[in-house]
């Protein structure tokens, strides 16, 4: 493996592993994207999936915010949970203020075999997401922790059959309870390509990894123990059971299933170190439900960001006096920063978690 500058800023990795930290951590979910100036600067030049697969470019974004906000205690790579689809063959676009677009998406249970690869060589076909891993850890410096991610199998189902963003799934959803062995078959074979792009992703420089299940809240409670519980565990087994048998440290890793509000006792028992949570989730519920057993991620509602400095300080305030600051807590948004977000009003955000974090640590410390 590579050979890495000396982490400087440890505090996302200790939390995560449960340690205790002098103040809660922050990163923020897509924070390297579309509210930043200079990202859309580049956007304008470059098509979307083409900064993705040049490594310097997607090393330029993943910078940014970090180069901005010297708040950040975090970097997330650039990517898109896309990107394995892509890997299996199928053509996505990234259009215009509609987000992702699959033009020939998955129609029947027979294109699994006759539209997707059977065979998926990741450090082929994902070798640029690698690369910039690399390229991006060697340029940070030791400055924060770099985090890589994937798609959860669910998830990226549904994008497959829907062929872009839906409200209501009912694709996907028919796959599911019409062709259920069908659509066990299908969300084995992205967990099988996202375990060993995980894999990749640690060797190449991840220190840490989050899993999104962004639909997960769409499935009942029956369903999600049926079509994502079984393919996120394997996943978190099998990355660090694999990673063992190969003498490398696992590294820590967060699930993020929104909506799941009632999977928080599962998730908390199938081996993430860490769960994110959601704006609709209450700190002491969650807290109650997980009995420490995790650190918790979370969970501000990205819209309070479009809110006055003086509201997005006092829910900062409020959010960090729920969860605690000096163990076990992330600080995040309760999902992705909007593109409409005002950079000043992040900065604020940033500011009041460091000043209200120490704060409130230094309270329990004297």
């Amino acid at each position: 493996m590579t050979e890495f500058p000396p982490l400087k800023n440890d505090l996302m990795l200790r939390a995560a592993l449960g340690k205790k930290t002098e103040r809660a951590p922050v990163w923020i979910m897509r924070q390297a994207g579309r509210y930043l100036p200079e990202f859309r600067e580049e956007r304008e030049k470059y098509g979307f999936f083409t900064i993705c697969r040049t490594p310097k470019l997607a090393t330029q974004i993943t910078l940014q915010p970090i180069e901005r906000y010297d708040l950040l205690d975090a970097a997330i790579i650039f990517s898109d949970i896309l990107v394995i689809p892509q890997a299996l063959g199928m053509e996505v676009e990234m259009l215009p203020g509609k987000g992702p677009h699959f033009p020939d998406p998955l129609k029947v249970p027979q294109d699994i075999d006759t539209r997707l690869r059977e065979h998926v060589n990741v450090y082929e076909e994902l070798k640029y997401v690698f690369e910039a891993i690399t390229m991006t850890r060697k340029a940070l410096n030791g400055r924060v922790p770099l985090i890589g991610f994937i798609g959860a199998p669910w998830t990226l189902m549904s994008y497959m059959i829907e062929g872009g963003s839906s409200k209501t799934l009912s694709k996907a959803k028919t796959w599911l309870f019409s062709y259920p062995e069908e659509s066990k078959r299908l969300l084995q074979k992205i967990t099988d390509i996202g375990i060993e792009f995980l894999i990749g992703q640690i060797k190449a420089g991840a220190q840490m990894i989050q899993v999104f299940e962004s639909w997960g809240g769409e499935l009942s409670p029956y369903d999600f123990n049926i079509f994502s519980l079984p393919y996120i565990t394997q996943i978190a087994d099998k990355v660090k059971s694999q990673l063992k048998e190969e003498n490398i440290e696992p590294v820590p890793m967060t699930i993020f299933c929104k909506g799941s509000w009632y999977a928080l006792e599962s998730l908390s028992n199938i081996g993430y170190d860490t769960i994110s949570l959601d704006w609709t989730i209450d700190p002491a519920y969650a807290k109650t439900i997980t009995k420490g057993k995790v650190t918790l991620q979370g969970n501000m509602d990205p819209s309070i960001l479009h809110a006055t400095h003086e509201e997005i300080r006092s829910t900062v305030r409020r959010m960090l006096e729920n969860f605690g600051t000096s163990e076990k807590y992330i600080v995040n948004l309760g999902h992705g920063i909007l593109p409409t977000t005002d950079p000043e009003n992040v900065k604020v955000f940033l500011e009041t978690v460091h000043k209200v974090g120490l704060e409130l640590n230094n309270n329990i410390i004297n």
